[in-house]
């Protein structure tokens, strides 16, 4: 298997719960609370590890939840590389309200982060002999919205691969200048970047006219309940969505691009890794709060579907 190295430059504690109501002024009451190492690039870490590979996994860490945050990771089958911050890791909450079967979701901005506390990462990047660098999330507060143009740059240099899952401003910098082997953004994420609404016949020929540009081999276009679309420079590959039941879409985004780099790893050619990524993101759907997928589960849906591929 291919070495992965996961960054997780903006990474925080999900904690997830269950309340019957939730309602302003009121105390909400809670129960059947989780709580999970995650941000992006931890949560492709972990789904990695659930499938049976194994990957390095560079994450910033600071204040009590950092420590926090160490001593969760700790006993996953994750190699992992802490670089300090000065202030605390972020936590994040979800809480389902069981009468409407509503999600709320609450992500605070993160950490303010200085250049100086991010050198050391570049230079770990850049001695890295990984094959896959994946970087999934967001950036910190403080931290220039290339940052991820310049870790792309790096990997490039080495003849590895660079992986990228973000949103905002660091997503349009990234596939304006960037040099990319697969970026994954949500069909609102990559709306926003072209600056117009995309039918959903019109989406791969447009990730496709981008891939033309030079800024990523593979634009992987998640559409929600439509599916997902991949698009190389000389196919586009459309699958629908899986049909599981829904819990919480926490953590599929994060799994998918991790099914897809692990099936990468493994050997498998992009069109099968992509369908890998679609059942690893399902999956998760399937798990209540910010759990992520279950390994059975996605080996489960990945046959089903090969399977009803076959028969069409």
């Amino acid at each position: 298997m291919k070495k992965i190295l996961c960054l997780a430059l903006n990474p925080a504690i999900d904690i997830s719960s269950d309340a019957d109501v939730v309602r302003h002024t009121h105390k909400t009451r809670t129960y059947n609370q989780q709580q999970f190492p995650g941000g992006g690039g931890i949560n492709v870490a972990r789904v990695i590890a659930t499938l049976g590979g194994t990957c390095d996994l560079m994450f910033l860490s600071g204040g009590a939840t950092g420590e926090l945050l160490e001593a969760m990771l700790k006993p996953l089958p994750i190699a992992t590389h802490p670089f300090r911050i000065h202030d605390p890791v972020r936590v994040a909450f979800a809480v389902h309200e069981t009468s409407s079967n509503v999600e709320y979701r609450f992500v605070p901005e993160g950490p303010l982060v200085t250049e100086a506390e991010l050198a050391p990462v570049f230079e770990a990047v850049a001695a890295s002999d990984a094959d896959y660098v994946v970087a999934s999330g967001s950036l910190p507060r403080g931290i220039a919205d290339d940052t991820y143009v310049r870790l792309a740059d790096i990997v490039a240099s080495k003849g590895a691969h660079f992986v990228l899952d973000t949103s905002g401003q660091p997503l349009s910098e990234a596939l304006a200048r960037s040099r990319m082997f697969l970026v994954k953004p949500s069909l609102g994420e990559f709306e926003t970047f072209l600056g117009r609404k995309l039918a959903h016949d019109e989406v791969g020929a447009a990730a496709q006219a981008h891939v033309r540009t030079g800024a990523a081999q593979h634009i992987a276009v998640t559409l929600g309940a439509d599916g997902a679309v991949l698009a190389s420079a000389d196919r586009i590959i459309r699958l629908p969505a899986i049909d599981v039941p829904v819990n919480s879409a926490t953590g599929a985004g994060d799994s998918f691009v991790a099914g897809m780099i692990w099936s990468l790893a493994k050997g498998h050619d992009i069109a099968e890794a992509f369908r890998f990524g679609q059942a690893a993101g399902a999956a998760t759907v399937m798990t209540a709060g910010t759990e992520l997928c279950r390994r059975h589960d996605v080996f489960e849906l990945f046959e089903r579907e090969a399977q009803d591929i076959s028969l069409r």
